[in-house]
């Protein structure tokens, strides 16, 4: 059922950070993140992991996590991403607004197409509903507005936008943070890359598109989707 929570499959610490060094470099290696953009982060039975700051995605090792417990002080591991706050509260939002998919973890990049779009987008969505797999495999994506890297007003705003969109009856799994890039969380960290890259995908395709010839699913056709695929839209 759409919205419904499922259980949470906790992996063990080392699977954990195992996990995160795997998807960091298949993001990397494929062009989703650059430099020392992005962070990844895993919530553990007492608490998280996260990938340091200013490291590079591609190049992380198990021990350089940084491991936070729940309260979010860190425990060890190199100094964690400023961007911590920000996915402790889509944990949080995730667990208590009606109807959400509770967050096992977040990936957030500096995907270009995604921020491309970003530019000129005017919300309060980054993307249309122009294809089926984007409404059925990531969804909505509200855009949030511009706030600098680590404000904490953008972790209040990612907040709100998932309770605002759980009361709607339609859970989200990704924010666009305007000028940035995307947040995407979902059970594991590979359904959460394959979102991400769906997301990425689809905004690849608008800019691609001649902006006349481009054309949204029908109503129609979005609820043969929510009858067949429990999509979220």
């Amino acid at each position: 059922m759409r919205g419904q929570h499922h259980p949470i499959p906790h992996l063990t610490e080392a699977q954990a950070r195992e996990e995160i060094c795997r998807v960091g470099q298949s993001l990397f290696d494929r062009g989703y993140v650059h430099a020392t953009a992005g962070n990844i982060s895993v919530r553990l039975e007492h608490g998280f992991l996260i990938t340091p700051t200013d490291a590079c995605l591609g190049y992380l090792e198990p021990d350089d996590l940084a491991l936070l417990d729940a309260q979010g002080q860190q425990l060890s591991g190199k100094r964690a991403s400023k961007t911590m706050a920000l996915h402790r509260k889509i944990y949080e939002a995730t667990d208590h607004a009606p109807g959400s998919w509770p967050a096992q973890c977040v990936i957030h990049t500096h995907s270009t197409h995604c921020v491309s779009v970003s530019l000129s987008a005017k919300g309060p969505e980054l993307l249309p509903p122009i294809t089926p797999y984007f409404v059925m495999k990531v969804g909505h994506v509200p855009l949030i507005p511009y706030f600098r890297p680590g404000d904490p007003l953008a972790a209040d705003a990612v907040a709100d936008a998932i309770l605002f969109y759980a009361k709607q009856d339609t859970p989200i799994r990704a924010v666009m943070l305007s000028k940035l890039g995307p947040n995407v969380w979902h059970m594991d960290l590979s359904s959460a890359m394959a979102a991400l890259e769906e997301l990425e995908e689809t905004a690849k395709l608008v800019q691609l598109a001649r902006p006349d010839f481009l054309e949204n699913l029908s109503d129609a056709q979005i609820e043969e989707l929510r009858q067949v695929f429990d999509a979220a839209w």
